[in-house]
């Protein structure tokens, strides 16, 4: 535990904050989801709540990388073969992109004096 906190008011700013910044993911796809973390993170005194943040910038800095990676592959490698393995290279990285971020906002609205660290992301900022 990072940062306990007692005040109810505190907790549930916590909460808010937290769940906005995984949240901000389903709002739009090109800034959204990097503007509200960073806000967040700038505006917010609690630790908990700024490393959530600071997860969710990660989150987006690596979802961006790994869309760029399979876009420049498929220029790169432009071969019929790649159109036959593009499904296999996409599908896993969608599906992750929409479920982890659901399973982040559970874990903020749950367990509010824990950090969501996401798995295979690159931790940046």
């Amino acid at each position: 535990m990072m940062n306990a906190v007692t005040d109810p008011s505190d907790l549930k700013t916590r909460k808010i904050l937290s769940t906005l910044c995984h949240l901000s993911t389903f709002l739009s796809w090109f800034l959204m989801p990097l503007i509200i973390p960073i806000i967040v993170l700038c505006l917010s005194e609690d630790k908990i709540t700024q490393k959530n943040a600071q997860e969710a910038i990660n989150f987006y800095i690596s979802f961006f990388a790994y869309y760029a990676l399979v876009l420049i592959l498929t220029f790169l490698l432009f071969d019929p073969a790649i159109f036959i393995l593009l499904p296999f290279l996409l599908a896993p990285l969608i599906i992750a992109d929409y479920i982890l971020p659901i399973i982040a906002i559970v874990h903020c609205s749950t367990r509010l004096n824990r950090v969501y660290r996401y798995p295979f992301i690159f931790r940046i900022v």
